[in-house]
């Protein structure tokens, strides 16, 4: 998975369908991309996320919906240009589509046989130990998968973690999601998090940080605190910029820059007043959890700081 792939996955409207609907599918985009007769880009450019549009067929037919004309035209143009809302142009394109759906049923078979082979090849790994014998990340965002409620806001803020996670966590509905956007801007988490309880007092705000990201919100825990706000954060803890040193180190050949600490995150937070887990190993993951949760419900600031292994699942990433 390139960089743009990171970010479209990351990104891409997550939850807007909910969490299981039939036609949401999250695997195997680039091949989809490639085969399909007709793309519409729905509020989206042709940028770096999409690979430029060049996923995309040559005989492919490009419907593009976007507010801004010139985001429309930018590398790859498309036939039919849809200047307006484009939330309003699908709810339309819907309604004139509606007798489509037996016409269309062998490819979204086919689509969902993809996704569900690459869901299990994901379960697969997570069962795997990683080669440094820590925490599988894939196991720890399956369990976070299985862990989070209906009603809950998931922010992201990281790299290779959550790049990981967006494989396996699913957003349970429309606008309960939030990350680092287009420009992976770190260090948004915390002000996401905090504004996100304060208009969604009655969800689970979640906050899935890498541990290089979340240096920058850890000041904020005091900031929760003193505001009274229940946000529940998971660190993935590679004691690296793992996002980086997978590229670097096998071009340049060198970790420079790229190394951090195991550092006890779950102490420091409870020295600004929340309640610190740390969590090493997979069987602990649904009792830590779920002890998270608990904490939370009675009003606390809560950070899990799982030490995970350096896992081969993303290897060939690209950010460089």
């Amino acid at each position: 998975m390139d960089l743009a792939e990171r970010h479209a996955a990351l990104r891409a409207a997550r939850g807007l369908l909910g969490r299981g609907h039939a036609l949401q599918m999250r695997q195997q985009r680039k091949q989809a991309l490639c085969e399909a007769d007709l793309v519409v880009a729905a509020g989206v450019p042709f940028d770096f996320r999409l690979d430029y549009g060049r996923q995309i067929g040559r005989r492919a037919a490009v419907i593009a919906a976007n507010r801004s004309r010139s985001e429309m035209k930018k590398n790859r143009r498309p036939q039919l240009i849809v200047e307006g809302d484009a939330g309003r142009f699908l709810r339309a394109l819907s309604a004139e589509a509606k007798s489509g759906g037996v016409r269309w049923a062998p490819w979204i078979a086919t689509l969902r046989a993809r996704e569900n082979e690459r869901e299990a090849q994901i379960g697969r790994d997570a069962a795997m130990p990683t080669p440094d014998g820590k925490l599988n990340p894939l196991a720890l965002c399956r369990g976070i998968e299985e862990a989070l409620p209906e009603r809950s806001v998931l922010v992201g803020d990281g790299g290779d973690f959550l790049a990981t996670a967006s494989y396996v966590v699913r957003p349970r509905g429309p606008l309960t999601w939030l990350d680092p956007g287009v420009f992976g801007t770190l260090g948004c988490g915390a002000g996401f998090a905090l504004g996100a309880k304060l208009c969604r007092p009655d969800h689970e705000v979640w906050v899935l940080w890498g541990d290089g990201a979340f240096a920058y919100s850890l000041a904020e825990y005091d900031t929760f605190v003193r505001h009274g706000l229940p946000i529940l954060g998971v660190i993935g803890n590679d004691a690296a910029w793992m996002q980086i040193a997978r590229d670097q180190v096998p071009i340049l050949g060198d970790d420079v820059g790229c190394m951090l600490a195991p550092s006890e995150y779950d102490r420091s937070v409870e020295g600004l007043g929340g309640r610190g887990f740390a969590l090493r190993q997979a069987p602990d993951i649904p009792t830590t959890l779920a002890a998270a949760r608990q904490a939370v419900a009675e009003g606390a600031p809560v950070v899990v700081n799982a030490h995970i292994g350096r896992s081969e699942f993303r290897k060939g990433s690209l950010s460089m």
